[in-house]
């Protein structure tokens, strides 16, 4: 078992995927001799060869294209579009064609592509290299969409999408693409897709999160903790399907819920948790749901650090809910 961060643990994932398997094909600008701009594929052109580690054009509806072609006729393509901020060209693709190939056959033909991107803040990328756009695609039914922690995570969630015969968007924090090593077992393993993880055991609040912002609500615990409340931590792992069980038996057990993403507030993934929280479980709720998030501007450059949700902002929304 070795401490790995998330780009070793995709790394990792995929050539155990390519190994196991000989359709798994990876694409993408950048993926193959050069390894990635993040370095998530190193090596796999190396061992796989231009077969199955394309180096494609600057196009990214033609990578998505040409990845669905592949998926209906047997590969399992595992494409990757280099940030998220530029995955607009190939939205029609996506929410169009990968989503709804299963409906339109009435369930004869799948299309199990796996679309990796980083996405979010936290290394001063600029209003083009820093969006949040999960919400964008958790609105479009046929899609599965996994945002991991963790390197485990990482690991276990890529390698089960992959396994899947759904189109996946697995969604990669690239804030935390190197930071904090984890332990990660060397046998293959997978995680569930669809299964929310307590990160943190509480009693007087939940705090809901994904991807980067789960060590963000990990420390706001902390913060909590010296006033003398205990929080509890939900990290959602997969947003679509959403482990709603997790979600209203942990509000059940708390009575009190602030929900934390990095994207912009309005219209955001937090609004629908907190509108199941209040058809499903109004009714054990202590105080009004609290929803901390990035701003309803563009994402900006110097004041990268204001923008993105931190633990003390956090905890201004603690506060209000314990104190209501």
């Amino acid at each position: 078992m070795a401490e790995i961060t998330i780009v070793q643990a995709v790394n990792d994932a995929l050539k155990e995927e390519m190994t196991r398997d000989d359709d798994v094909v990876v694409l993408g600008e950048d993926v193959g001799v050069n390894g990635g701009v993040f370095r998530c594929t190193a090596d796999l052109h190396e061992m796989f060869g231009d077969d199955r580690v394309i180096d494609t054009p600057l196009s990214e509806s033609g990578i998505i294209g040409a990845a669905i072609g592949m998926s209906l006729y047997g590969l399992k393509a595992v494409p990757e579009i280099q940030f998220s901020d530029f995955i607009w060209p190939a939205f029609d693709q996506i929410t169009s064609e990968l989503a709804k190939f299963r409906y339109r056959s009435g369930g004869q033909f799948t299309c199990p592509v796996v679309i990796r991107t980083p996405y979010g803040g936290g290394i001063r990328g600029g209003h083009y290299h820093s969006q949040s756009p999960e919400v964008y695609f958790t609105h479009t039914s046929g899609l599965v969409v996994v945002v991991p922690s963790d390197a485990y995570d990482a690991k276990g969630l890529l390698k089960a999408a992959i396994r899947s015969p759904d189109p996946v968007l697995f969604l990669e924090p690239k804030k935390i693409y190197r930071a904090p090593k984890m332990e990660v077992p060397d046998d293959d393993y997978v995680v569930e897709i669809g299964k929310a993880a307590v990160r943190r055991e509480g009693t007087d609040f939940t705090i809901t999160a994904y991807g980067a912002m789960v060590e963000v609500a990990m420390a706001a615990c902390e913060k909590a903790a010296e006033k003398g409340w205990n929080g509890e931590v939900l990290d959602l792992r997969t947003l679509v399907p959403l482990d709603e069980e997790s979600l209203i038996a942990s509000v059940t057990k708390t009575g009190r819920l602030v929900t934390l993403q990095e994207a912009p507030k309005f219209c955001g993934f937090s609004s629908e948790l907190s509108a199941i929280v209040a058809e499903k479980a109004i009714d054990v709720m202590e105080a009004p749901i609290k929803r901390v998030a990035g701003f309803d501007t563009p994402f900006p450059y110097t004041l990268e650090h204001v923008y993105m949700p931190h633990a003390d902002r956090v905890l201004n929304a603690i506060t209000e809910v314990m104190t209501y």
